[in-house]
């Protein structure tokens, strides 16, 4: 079966439809371009990964003069009562050196880093409404909020905010939205893509364009990947956002020659809910998340400690966590907290979808934990409260210092004894997010091949771009990165399209 032809074909078709790929189309539509975005998804599970994060950006901002410019209903109490501090280019540099072991690509880092203020004002000027990133970026100390970690601004109501604005806002710069539409293949001659190959409703079609984005994610929602490039177990992992992000746009990149790039063994991966559903899902997923880790201690099923807690800010060492309680026996640990840091724990350890026990007493709680080793656990958590340093002030909003050294995983900040009640423990298993192998682009988001030259008319974004991020992730950089390569490549893959408008083409067979 085939659909009917069209007199023109599509200048850019974007392939995907989350952040990446509608700031793409939102970038090629600015220039003019006929744009089509074809999502494999229903609309009613459109987004991508996007629709489940909780809309944080790590950016660059100069201070309190750019956060009120982006939340212009900050209160006067609220910006009294705050220190917004700032970001620096050098401070996300930094961050991205440090975290990726100094692997991250330069060419590649500058423009994430370098774009990342003016995408936020991008995206507002295109309808998506920031707020201050209070309660996770920003604990209250003696009246007043201090913000740490670049990640001070998150989208007005998260993920499925985002992802809302971005999809108004292309339809109303005229571009066209397809649901359910599976791309399966690129349409190559072996000089230049010039369409993809899809399937909807049953029908394959060949849907022709004088340039392509693939913005459709990672591997992450395909077992068999995940066992094939991360490794043994993996194929076991909770996945945290999409179900439709099964590596289709990379396979179809490389069977045409494209040229792999980054760290195809890494991911994102963090503690995530043990009975969490095996993929994402709208009505549960937000609650699903445990990162207050920070302020209590984690334990295998032998009742030891393996993480240091306390290593950085937990936007520093979250995505790389996941892959460690991924490798304690039966996948999974027990968080465990006392009464003196309860208040500091997010929203989420307060919902139903948790697995959770409580008690007042300290034996009450072991007792519980019947799948933990009791004596292991009475000793881990003795030698850990003799070793934290009290005399060392308490300070969730700084690397304080209040370690707890000369274990056999020491603990560097946020160190609290577990000796108050009442108790609780929740248990958590590995969740992924996104795998960190992708494509080689071009500075213009073109992607190049195995030969190291540019595929005429092939572009990507967001998740499939190689070479950002290894061993782990500085949080919240992922959509800072879908959105500014997004536009990047929505802008390039516009003006290559507009150099081929002389040129005949089909349009769709």
């Amino acid at each position: 079966m085939t659909c009917a032809d069209l007199t023109e074909p599509y200048d850019v078709v974007i392939v995907g439809g989350g952040n990446a790929a509608l700031c793409a189309a939102i970038s090629a539509a600015d220039e003019g371009a006929h744009v089509l975005v074809l999502e494999r998804a229903p609309k009613e599970e459109r987004g991508g990964n996007s629709t489940f994060t909780d809309g944080k950006f790590r950016a660059v901002y100069n201070g309190v003069e750019d956060v009120t410019a982006l939340v212009p209903d900050l209160t006067e109490s609220e910006i009294a009562t705050t220190d917004f501090g700032a970001y620096s280019e050098a401070d996300f540099f930094d961050d991205m050196a440090r975290i990726t072991q100094y692997r991250t690509d330069p060419d590649l880092c500058e423009i994430l880093v370098r774009n990342s203020r003016d995408i936020l004002f991008w995206l507002k000027d295109h309808g998506v409404r920031f707020m201050a990133n209070y309660g996770r970026q920003a604990y209250r100390v003696d009246g007043r909020f201090k913000f740490w970690g670049g990640t001070t601004l998150v989208v007005a109501a998260g993920g499925p905010g985002l992802v809302d604005a971005l999809y108004a806002r292309a339809e109303k710069l005229g571009v066209e939205i397809r649901y359910e539409t599976w791309v399966r293949d690129l349409i190559y001659d072996q000089h230049s893509v010039s369409g993809v190959v899809a399937v909807s409703g049953g029908a394959t079609q060949r849907i022709y364009a004088r340039a392509v984005v693939l913005a459709c994610g990672s591997f992450e929602a395909s077992a068999e990947m995940r066992a094939k490039y991360l490794g043994p177990g993996w194929d076991l992992a909770k996945v945290r956002g999409s179900r439709f992000n099964t590596g289709d746009g990379l396979e179809m990149a490389l069977r045409i020659g494209a040229q792999p790039r980054g760290h195809w063994s890494g991911c994102h991966a963090t503690a995530w809910e043990r009975y969490a559903s095996d993929f994402g899902d709208m009505a549960q997923t937000p609650h699903y998340q445990r990162h207050s880790y920070t302020f209590g201690i984690v334990v295998n099923s032998a009742g030891q400690r393996f993480i240091d807690e306390g290593a950085d800010f937990r936007n520093y060492t979250y995505a790389k966590y996941g892959k460690e309680v991924l490798k304690q026996p039966g996948q999974v640990a027990w968080q465990i907290y006392d009464s003196k840091v309860l208040h500091l724990l997010t929203d989420e350890y307060r919902t139903r979808f948790v697995t959770k026990v409580r008690s007042d007493t300290l034996e009450g709680l072991i007792a519980q934990l019947d799948e933990v080793d009791p004596e292991g656990l009475r000793r881990t958590i003795a030698e850990f409260n003799a070793a934290v340093q009290t005399e060392v002030p308490f300070d969730p909003n700084s690397s304080d210092g209040r370690g707890a050294p000369g274990l056999p995983v020491p603990r560097t900040n946020w160190a609290n004894t577990i000796d108050t009640g009442p108790f609780e423990a929740y248990a958590v298993t590995c969740g992924i997010t996104f795998a960190f192998g992708g494509l080689h682009i071009t500075n213009e988001g073109q992607v190049v091949d195995t030969a190291h030259r540019p595929i005429p008319g092939l572009f990507a974004a967001g998740e499939m771009v190689g070479g950002l991020f290894y061993f782990n992730y500085p949080g919240a950089s992922g959509l800072t990165s879908g959105a500014v390569f997004g536009r990047l490549a929505g802008k390039h893959a516009a003006r290559a399209a507009r150099s081929l408008v002389t040129q005949p083409a089909t349009a769709i067979s």
